[in-house]
């Protein structure tokens, strides 16, 4: 598994010509191929492909294989794809991406009859997108400025992008829509208008604008959760949390229930994240290094921070794994091999080490896997202290004060 950067996604995208005007694709982007969605469909596709070899496949083979089933359901709260009803919406569901995968040449499409079916075309660019959100959104906002710049509409969205106002942004959107009704199949306003929302609105994102909201000029600036198929974050979720009250007083006063399928899913993806990270920028050794036994051993095990049954909500975070040598996570950080027990030493440790880890991913890379204000969050949900939410951005020195004095009892 290998991580891209924006160059090198974007190395990858000039090998290809997107130009609608020869294509006529209109569907090279759609309404379900939002960034939560892009990533979990891409993981399908790599766990079906590894299981069956990358013969072509159908989307109907992706979405009744065992492994989407167990995860789809309840990750986008969709019926089961086995009910009659739910045929045409899961059909879009997996369609859509497929679709704009194989217009990327990241999967080969060929046609049986009136079916489409798919192959892995790059498999290091797949997995990379079926890494995480983060990965897929970065993925998608180069392939969108390639289509753009490859049709020759891309100075419509810069003139916005300089200026995001009211007549500027509906100059755009007029002229996207006159451009698709032109150059493909659809021929209708409505449905230019959808698919123009997936097309701005992540540049948007990018570039710290203005987007669209409602089909209008949206009144503040695109945030990520805008983006995503789900919207609910946890951080927003707890952000209103009264100090005084518990998170699992909140909890049950604003009906929040962790769904442990989902959970379980997010958990194991993220650790899978975690070691790819460490083997291909860490070369595989443990991330903590203060145990002069273990230096330069091999970190093969992943271990949550602060444990996943007891805190649900942050399993899930990047910035809440680790990665340890099998002895590190079975005698220091689970005491006698204990898995139900953490060492609160060792659990400051791995906090401290967790530390020098993000702040070396974030001022080295372009495209940094770990986030400072999900360190916080981690920081503020597992050791329960509000402070962490006073500490400015990216201050290191900070986070490690805050760290040493939760500890001090």
């Amino acid at each position: 598994m290998r991580f891209f950067t924006r160059n090198e996604i974007n190395d990858f995208l000039s090998l290809h010509n997107y130009d609608i005007r020869i294509s006529h694709n209109g569907r090279w982007i759609d309404q379900k191929c939002t960034a939560d969605v892009v990533t979990i469909i891409a993981d399908c596709i790599v766990n079906y492909v590894s299981e069956n070899g990358n013969e072509p496949f159908s989307s109907m083979d992706i979405w009744h294989n065992g492994y989407t089933v167990e995860n789809v359901e309840d990750i986008f709260k969709k019926p089961n794809p086995d009910e009659k009803k739910a045929r045409n919406e899961y059909d879009k569901f997996f369609q859509q991406p497929m679709e704009m995968l194989a217009n990327a040449c990241v999967l080969n499409k060929t046609k049986r009859g009136n079916r489409n079916f798919y192959a892995i075309a790059n498999q290091e660019m797949l997995e990379f997108i079926s890494l995480s959100d983060r990965k897929a959104l970065t993925f998608i906002q180069c392939y969108i400025e390639k289509v753009l710049t490859d049709s020759g509409i891309i100075d419509l969205f810069v003139n916005f992008f300089n200026n995001d106002i009211k007549s500027n942004f509906e100059n755009m959107k007029e002229a996207f829509e006159d451009f698709t009704i032109a150059y493909t199949p659809i021929n209708g306003r409505t449905e230019c208008r959808r698919i123009f929302t997936k097309v701005i609105n992540p540049l948007a994102f990018l570039h710290g604008t203005s987007g669209t909201e409602g089909g209008h000029l949206s009144q503040h600036k695109i945030t990520y959760d805008m983006l995503m198929y789900n919207r609910d974050n946890f951080r927003d979720i707890y952000a209103n949390k009264p100090k005084e009250m518990t998170r699992a007083e909140y909890a049950e006063t604003v009906n929040i229930h962790a769904n442990s399928n989902l959970t379980k899913y997010m958990s194991q993806r993220a650790k899978r994240i975690v070691r790819a990270y460490n083997d291909q920028f860490r070369n595989g050794i443990t991330e903590v290094l203060n145990d002069t036994n273990h230096v330069g051993d091999l970190a093969t095990h992943v271990h949550h921070i602060f444990p996943e049954a007891e805190y649900p909500e942050i399993c899930m975070y990047l910035e809440n794994l680790i990665a340890l040598t099998p002895t590190q996570h079975f005698n220091y950080a689970h005491p006698n091999g204990n898995t139900q027990r953490i060492d609160r030493d060792y659990q400051q440790i791995c906090l401290l080490a967790k530390s020098d880890v993000i702040r070396e991913d974030i001022e080295q890379h372009d495209e940094p896997i770990y986030e400072f204000a999900k360190f916080l969050f981690v920081c503020c949900v597992g050791l329960c202290n509000e402070s962490f939410n006073e500490i400015e951005d990216e201050d290191y020195d900070g986070v490690v004060t805050a760290i040493n004095l939760a500890y001090i009892a």
